[in-house]
């Protein structure tokens, strides 16, 4: 579902309309090698920015906002924050 011009939604990489991924001071990478598509990170991502690949998870930096939730639920250390680089 796509909302018009104007309209934000609270969650969901679908439904957001301008880019809130520029407000983040950290990002997610994920290391695909030790990921095990347990799926904690997407059910715990508050913005929906994670998603199934097929075959591991992929993280949207559009929509994310860094605040390191993936990362602290993820059991298997398959998330790292780093620090965002700003030109």
């Amino acid at each position: 579902m796509k909302l018009g011009k104007g309209h934000i939604a609270p969650s969901g990489r679908e439904l957001y309309v301008m880019n809130t991924g520029d407000w983040r001071s950290f990002r997610p990478v994920l290391n695909p090698k030790r990921c095990r598509r347990c799926g904690s990170c997407w059910l715990h991502c508050p913005t929906q920015s994670i998603w199934d690949s097929g075959r591991y998870f992929e993280i949207s930096l559009d929509y994310c906002k860094g605040c390191g939730i993936c990362s602290n639920e993820c059991s298997f250390g398959a998330i790292s924050m780093v620090e965002e680089m700003r030109e």
